[in-house]
């Protein structure tokens, strides 16, 4: 068979590259063409554009990269009517991927969705254009399945590929000698991957450093970037940079300080400490606090309905808060407490195997 996959951004990268690795134990035969980046292109197949002409994030980014985005959706459009695949499989990044969808559909592609769409933080009708023109949907998060089946659609509930991910990750004993770290307990940075969300996070992360002399601070660089680019934030200051190993990072981290997105799930399931923080640009957080209609930004407190961890957003996200919140995650009962509740959230996340049973749902249907 010939599938078709769009993902726009690291995380989605990482999901395709496994899912494209359980589809070829499934079919044998398949051929991939695709939207998505250095892992999936490491399973073979044809990289048509990298994710990273690809990631805006924010309302106003949005806005302001709207002609090459235009450009995007033409590309694959175009791509697609070429290519006549006989799966499209889109992951998550729905902006971009509904609009594909709703192409697909009209030029009769079978449409697969493969981390579904999060209609239920804002917009939920949403959902409607969903069962419309989606012909199978699987949805990575518990809770779900009960929401869309409020809307009267049923989706496939096939647990969450980060844990296909962690499960094949080999811990390093020799990390930290490899990457020249010394013996102190280390705080990790995790910023994202996307260049908004770097240049707002990374200096209110930085600012921390002074305040902890006895930790070493170490950032997950994104493979997109280089080290020159990561230089104008950290200036003089002793913080390491390691690139493409955020999950060594995380197996070796006391705590962390976290970008809201999907590595406060990661993090969480390394039973790593942490402090999520967000910040947009205004007139996008101003839209946001209208639009959303959830309680938490983070995947940690969604999944477990209550606040595990602290979310420090916008003008929360500053040097004395994110201090304040570390110096409680070090030591002490707010970090027992934090551990004990991510042991529940594994057991809520289930066991390994997201992919595979996706791929078996999606040749079997073909």
């Amino acid at each position: 068979m010939k599938y078709y996959l769009v993902a726009g951004e690291a995380s989605g990268d990482l999901h395709g590259a496994n899912l494209m690795k359980a589809l070829k134990a499934e079919d044998p035969a398949a051929e991939f063409r695709y939207f998505g980046g250095d892992k999936m292109q490491a399973q073979g197949g044809k990289l048509v554009k990298h994710y990273a002409e690809m990631a805006f994030m924010g309302f106003t980014e949005v806005i302001l990269n709207l002609a090459t985005i235009f450009k995007n959706l033409k590309a694959c459009k175009e791509d697609l009517i070429v290519y006549q695949p006989d799966a499209l499989i889109l992951i998550d990044f729905p902006g971009f991927n509904l609009k594909i969808a709703d192409f697909a559909k009209e030029n009769g592609i079978k449409v697969c969705y493969y981390i579904s769409p999060k209609v239920w933080a804002w917009n939920q009708k949403r959902v409607l254009r969903i069962k419309r023109v989606v012909d199978r949907l699987f949805c990575i998060l518990p809770f779900e399945v009960d929401f869309y089946a409020s809307w009267g659609m049923k989706v496939d509930y096939v647990g969450n590929p980060l844990l296909d991910e962690i499960a094949a990750f080999k811990v390093n004993p020799n990390f930290r000698q490899m990457e020249e770290l010394s013996n102190q307990p280390i705080i990790a940075l995790l910023p994202g991957s996307r260049k908004q969300e770097i240049e707002r996070l990374l200096p209110e992360m930085l600012s921390t450093v002074k305040n902890f002399p006895n930790h070493q601070f170490v950032i997950a660089a994104a493979p997109t970037f280089n080290d020159t680019y990561y230089d104008q934030f950290i200036g003089e200051k002793s913080v390491k940079l390691i690139f493409a190993k955020t999950y060594d990072l995380l197996s070796v981290a006391q705590v962390a300080i976290v970008a809201s997105g999907t590595a406060t799930l990661e993090t969480a399931l390394f039973r790593v400490p942490q402090v999520v923080v967000y910040k947009g640009g205004r007139i996008s957080i101003a839209i946001a606090r209208l639009l959303v209609k959830i309680k938490f930004i983070s995947l940690v407190n969604l999944i477990m309905d209550k606040a595990v961890v602290a979310e420090l957003i916008q003008e929360d996200c500053n040097t004395t808060k994110i201090v304040a919140e570390l110096n409680q995650l070090i030591e002490g009962n707010k970090r027992n407490e934090m551990l004990r509740d991510y042991a529940t959230l594994a057991d809520k996340m289930g066991s390994e195997g997201a992919s595979e049973r996706t791929a078996k749902l999606i040749v079997n249907d073909l």
